[in-house]
């Protein structure tokens, strides 16, 4: 297997790298105190390609690969979490399900605005009382004429706020269980849609996360995505690809965090050396890049598996995103240790990475769920949970 990057993927990287060192890190400390939206940046690499790497080039996207996606989410997370799961949900589960299940029309009115980052996208599954569960979900919209009424309340929404389409999933068959989930496009300026409130967070404190609220919420009916009952096969899908993407972010957090610690112990000195001189830095930075290294890898076959279409590729993303989100939570733990006291400091970088790194192993799915997914892949049982 080649795992080496072609021309085109360098240049991905490249570019992408020098955007966030030239346009973001020099800001990032103050605009993560101010807990300010990074609209403009995402609006730039938007206008790079960034926002719709996925979607084919004749519905305004770059039509690039699994792979180059991945490795341009590595390069925003490894400066700014909050700017990666902005454009992880933006292109992996909004744009893609709206490319892959939406009408003509609906793509040509969404997927162009969504591929050039003039509006972003936020998946709203879960709710305060559904989440893993998603089956479970108590929203309700009722067919009334030529508009569906949409009534409940949506948790914990990644762009919640500044978002221009929503991906709103709904029961218009309550008594189907889960098939009777069915999904929508909805603008924010839907009348009876609110932002109800926005969630204090520990990390991603750039990236705006929201509880929205539905009161005979009015969408069109031809904003339904897909066929009534559809939902959740839609949502499950989008998941699936949604969790390389997660990895991805995970592994970019990891590498800046790892960088940042090999910086510092090459510059910090005590007892007359380089705390890197030390074989107790030394192995923390050790197996901090073998299993930065390790996690890269399982991400990148994830995603050349879904480039080739292969049987598993669902389980290769659980495996991916299990193993990558719980590496990321033990790097950026030993990248503070080597920072010792300083990394507990606001004003250090792996602070905020710390902070930033502890919601991977929970959003799209939690560890437990990605082992529940790949443990039924092994044994050959159906899928049922997010």
């Amino acid at each position: 297997m080649d795992f080496s990057l072609r021309d085109d993927q360098l240049l991905i990287r490249n570019t992408v790298r020098q955007f966030m060192e030239a346009e973001l890190r020099p800001h990032l400390r103050e605009m993560e105190k101010k807990e300010k939206f990074p609209r403009e940046q995402l609006r730039k690499l938007g206008e790079i390609g960034c926002c719709g790497m996925l979607i084919p080039e004749e519905w305004g996207g770059a039509g690039a690969d699994c792979v180059s996606y991945v490795v341009m989410l590595e390069e925003v997370a490894r400066v700014c979490a909050s700017s990666a799961v902005t454009l992880s949900v933006t292109n992996s589960v909004v744009a893609v399900p709206l490319w892959k299940h939406g009408t003509d029309a609906q793509k040509k009115k969404y997927l162009p605005r969504l591929a050039r980052g003039e509006i972003l996208g936020s998946f709203c599954l879960t709710e305060p009382q559904a989440g893993s569960d998603a089956a479970g979900l108590q929203t309700r919209a009722a067919l009334d004429g030529t508009h569906y009424l949409l009534n409940g309340t949506k948790s914990w929404v990644s762009t919640g706020g500044c978002a221009g389409l929503y991906l709103v999933f709904a029961k218009t068959d309550p008594a189907a269980g889960a098939r009777g989930v069915s999904a929508f496009l909805v603008e924010p300026d839907a009348p009876g849609f609110r932002i109800a409130r926005y969630e204090d967070k520990m990390g991603l404190r750039m990236s705006k996360t929201a509880e929205l609220a539905f009161t005979d919420c009015k969408v069109p009916a031809e904003n339904r995505l897909g066929d009534e009952g559809q939902g959740l096969k839609i949502a499950l899908g989008a998941l699936d690809g949604g969790r390389v993407g997660i990895a991805a972010q995970a592994v970019g957090i990891a590498q800046g965090a790892f960088e940042e610690a090999v910086r510092y112990a090459r510059q910090r000195r005590a007892f007359g050396k380089t705390i890197g001189e030390f074989q107790a830095i030394q192995w923390m930075l050790a197996d901090m890049q073998t299993e930065i290294e390790a996690a890269r890898g399982l991400t990148h076959y994830a995603a050349w598996m879904r480039d080739a279409g292969a049987a598993g590729a669902g389980a290769a993303a659980a495996r991916a995103k299990l193993y990558a989100s719980e590496m990321v939570n033990r790097v950026a733990y030993k990248a503070v240790q080597v920072h010792g006291s300083s990394g507990y400091s606001r004003e250090s970088p792996v602070e905020r990475m710390y902070r930033d790194a502890r919601v991977i192993s929970i959003y799209e799915g939690t560890s437990e769920i990605q082992r529940m997914v790949i443990a039924r892949d092994l044994l050959g049982q159906s899928k049922g949970a997010a």
